[in-house]
This record gives C-alpha cells, sequence and structure tokens, in this order.
C-alpha cells in the first residue's frame, strides 16, 4: 500500500503530465524508466512508485523545483 506522501507525489506527477499532455509512455521515455514503469506507478494495485532521483528528474522536465512534489504541510499529522 502505498503512504499519503507517496500517493501526493504519485497524483502531483501524473497532473503534471497531463498538463503537459504526455501519455504515459511518452514520460516513461523521457524519465528513462521502462514503457509500462509510469502505470505500474499510477495504478492503486501496483506498490511501484517514484524515488528521489525519479522526482529530481520529473523536476527537471517540468521545469519545477523537487519541493513541488511535496505537500505544503505534514500530511501524517
Amino acid at each position: 500500500m502505498k503512504s499519503e506522501i507517496e500517493l501526493f507525489v504519485i497524483n502531483k506527477a501524473r497532473a503534471l503530465r497531463q498538463q503537459a499532455n504526455l501519455s504515459q509512455s511518452e514520460l516513461a521515455l523521457e524519465l528513462g524508466v521502462s514503457d509500462g514503469f509510469i502505470g505500474q506507478v499510477e495504478s492503486s494495485k501496483s506498490a511501484s512508485k517514484y524515488n528521489l532521483n525519479h522526482i529530481d528528474r520529473l523536476s527537471k522536465i517540468f521545469e519545477c523545483s523537487p519541493k513541488d512534489f511535496l505537500p505544503a504541510d505534514n500530511v501524517n499529522k
């Protein structure tokens, strides 16, 4: 099961991907991961998730700060 913070990162990345009109496969290519990885990450049935290196690369792809992938407040209050 994915934690709240992991889900926040995944949902933020999905929103940015959709805003940029990128398919899961296109983002996978830019991120340097396998073709199905993004689909696995975005699936609630898979344990796959982004790691810190992915977040760093996502911030470069979407021209934002890695901080943008973190919630403004503590999600585990």
